[in-house]
């Protein structure tokens, strides 16, 4: 009867690398959601500004907070990484929609989604086998010899 393998173990290194690397959003996604959640007045300010009710903070930060405790569960990583990225590409249209300047605002949501995918790529196997790096083969540019 054949076997499935299980995905190669990642490197220790690249385990690290990537614990590291998820740190980073999650600790800023989770400062954020609960800034939202306990209702700041810069974040009440911000959301006027973005043109939406001091009502939705609370259900922003709420649902904020639930996809990074996801993505911060090994279990639940790759859902948690789906989640915030359909959270963060809903910060990005919304910096479109009201101008924002292109490198600051509207793409810093983009610079985060690559911090919990690279993250996730580096500390999870399975990712890495869904997705393989793979080399290029480039044609060789050294003159022949036959010339």
């Amino acid at each position: 009867m054949p076997t499935s393998t299980p995905p190669a173990p990642t490197r220790t290194r690249w385990l690290w690398a990537g614990r590291i690397l998820s740190t980073l959003p999650v600790l800023f996604l989770a400062f954020d959601g609960i800034a939202k959640l306990a209702r700041l007045p810069p974040v009440l300010e911000a959301c006027a500004k973005l043109g939406y009710s001091e009502n939705v903070a609370g259900p922003l930060g709420l649902t904020l907070l639930t996809c990074v405790v996801l993505y911060a569960v090994p279990r639940t990583s790759v859902l948690g990484a789906i989640l915030l990225t359909g959270y963060l590409g809903g910060a990005v249209a919304t910096h479109v929609r009201v101008g924002d300047p292109l490198f600051s605002h509207i793409l810093f949501p983009t610079y985060v989604a690559a911090l919990v995918w690279g993250g996730l790529y580096l500390r999870d196997a399975r990712l890495g086998a869904l997705l393989p790096l793979r080399t290029i083969d480039l044609p060789n540019l050294s003159p022949s010899k036959e010339e």
